[in-house]
């Protein structure tokens, strides 16, 4: 697995080394994660476009609201 060097200023490597002890992870395997979930758990181009407004029919309309259901009370 590669190694990759970065400098980080002495206040967040000490946030960094409490928030990896919490986890109870090493700096290194707590920054794995922070990076995987920031660059491998985004939505694949264009997902919404294609989803949400991908709709080819008629333009939906809404109904009116009707009269609510009367039912007898419980006891």
């Amino acid at each position: 697995m590669p190694q990759i060097h970065c400098y980080i200023p002495d206040k967040l490597v000490a946030q960094l080394r409490r928030k990896a002890e919490k986890h109870h992870l090493s700096i290194s395997k707590y920054l794995a994660r922070l990076i995987r979930k920031d660059i491998g758990s985004g939505w694949p181009p264009g997902y919404f476009e294609q989803v949400f407004g991908g709709w080819e029919g008629k333009p939906l309309q809404r109904l009116e609201p009707g009269d609510y259901e009367q039912r007898e009370k419980m006891e």
